[in-house]
């Protein structure tokens, strides 16, 4: 899709004001990737996972992959969820599902070296965040996990 390309693009210019509307512009192709239903579906999910509705949320989550399994936001959420939960190897299945789905998918890149991380893997942590920079090159959070996790290493 050429507009993803421009967008992917953008991600790598110096202003910074490019880049922010690219990475929201980007979101929102992701969330919208299954139309209305999809967006509300994540969206009822997200109410449910902040009112402490986590079980709930994972179910909603749960249904919407098994009806659209190439959702990859859908898989990023749930990971997301399952993070937040420490469930940190599921997080990482979700994550890695994500990315198979939509490679350009730098949250789900992040997502994953946050959970490697999360369970002290480190190196498998540096290789997610260097792929999330090698789609976002100016993530400075990216950048400062990558020194975290390499000093944790020596």
């Amino acid at each position: 899709m050429k507009e993803i390309q421009i967008l992917l693009e953008a991600l790598k210019d110096p202003d910074e004001e490019v880049r922010s509307d690219a990475t929201q512009a980007l979101w929102q192709i992701w969330f919208a990737q299954k139309g209305v239903a999809g967006l509300q579906t994540l969206q009822r999910a997200q109410v449910l996972l902040e009112s402490g509705e986590a079980m709930q949320a994972e179910a909603v989550l749960s249904e919407l992959i098994e009806q659209l399994p190439d959702f990859a936001e859908a898989w990023n959420r749930r990971a997301v969820l399952y993070f937040v939960q420490q469930q940190y190897r599921k997080a990482i299945a979700d994550c890695q599902k994500a990315i198979e789905l939509n490679p350009i998918h730098f949250g789900a890149w992040h997502g994953l070296g946050l959970s490697y991380a999360a369970r002290g893997e480190y190196r498998e942590a540096i290789s997610a965040f260097r792929q999330a920079l090698e789609i976002q090159p100016y993530a400075i959070e990216n950048q400062r996990l990558i020194l975290e996790c390499t000093a944790k290493l020596s």
